[in-house]
């Protein structure tokens, strides 16, 4: 039945991550329960909730019942006479109005260094290309780095880029093609094109021509990674890179040159980087969105809140008011 269940939420056009995740959720209620999942009555998931995930993260806590939620939907509609044959069992949820959680996952507060500090740290990465034991792979974070803090690419986004994907001849400075962008509430992946402001585009000139080749020597390949990996495929091809190897690269550099940040200092936080400075740089919340792929705008709102100043410029329109209103009763 949980095979059953997989299959139809792929059907339905949801992500192998988030369905992997409602899976793994599943499974860890089970094990605890120690029974099939349909005999879980309310009181049990009260036990389960109220006492083993007490003291667990918030998205921990939303998500189970949720993907309990889902699980007893699937059964109802496809399983509850074939349960009640075999078992006596009446399939019901045992997630009700009592025990469903309250609240919504806390939003992680990220405010990104700034951009002297941003400058500050590449710099240093770039004099490190000279004299640095192993070129190639050190050259790759970095470049694979400026994509997040220059174009706002998430870090699973950079690492299932192809050769393919830049499109040098599109728009004014050439546009990359994200294939594998993050979908809205696990959809799937979600397509957008990025143009290569930021001097992307010359950043990715240098790695391809003076980089790409210490790691593959057939551009022309079909599939070929923009990021390739240092181990090989069967046939000697360059595999891709992880995005561990990419975390631990920019952690490195961090720590290296920009030590007040070593341990804060992440792919997302070079992405909230990016969107900051295309605010601050004039570009409207609409045009960002599309750079960043957002479905909704208010996502894109929350990555500019730093530098937004809607609330100090409330706060001088109403001190200009009050001036006028106390300048007319002098007079």
């Amino acid at each position: 039945m949980l095979a059953g269940f997989v299959l139809a939420r792929a059907s339905a056009g949801l992500a192998d991550g988030t369905i992997r995740g409602d899976v793994g959720n599943l499974e860890q209620i089970r094990t605890w329960f120690g029974r099939p999942l349909w005999d879980m009555e309310p009181s049990d998931a009260d036990s389960y909730f109220g006492r083993v995930l007490r003291g667990s993260p918030s998205g921990t806590r939303l998500a189970r019942p949720q993907a309990l939620t889902t699980y007893f939907a699937f059964l109802e509609l496809r399983h509850k006479v074939e349960i009640h044959q075999l078992t006596g069992r009446v399939v019901d949820c045992p997630i009700d109005e009592m025990n469903r959680p309250r609240g919504s996952k806390d939003a992680q507060l990220r405010i990104p260094p700034t951009s002297p500090e941003v400058g500050k740290l590449f710099t240093g990465w770039a004099g490190d290309l000279a004299t640095c034991r192993k070129f190639g792979p050190t050259a790759r974070n970095y470049t694979a780095a400026k994509l997040m803090a220059g174009l706002g690419l998430r870090v699973n986004e950079a690492c299932r880029l192809d050769l393919a994907d830049i499109k040098w001849d599109l728009g004014r400075f050439g546009k990359l093609h994200v294939r594998y962008g993050k979908g809205s509430r696990g959809s799937g992946p979600r397509e957008r094109m990025v143009p290569l402001i930021n001097d992307a585009g010359r950043t990715l000139r240098w790695f391809i021509e003076d980089v790409w080749g210490q790691f593959d020597d057939d551009h022309t390949r079909p599939g070929a990674p923009l990021f390739p990996s240092e181990r090989k495929n069967a046939d000697g091809s360059a595999r891709r890179v992880g995005d561990d190897a990419l975390r631990t690269g920019l952690t490195g550099a961090a720590m290296l040159h920009l030590p007040d940040w070593a341990e804060k200092l992440t792919p997302h936080v070079l992405r909230h980087f990016c969107a900051s400075e295309l605010y601050l740089n004039g570009m409207d919340l609409i045009a960002i969105q599309e750079v960043l792929g957002h479905s909704w705008i208010a996502t894109t709102m929350r990555y500019v809140h730093v530098h937004r100043t809607r609330v100090e410029d409330a706060w001088v329109a109403g001190q200009e008011r009050a001036a006028q209103r106390l300048g007319g009763l002098i007079r």
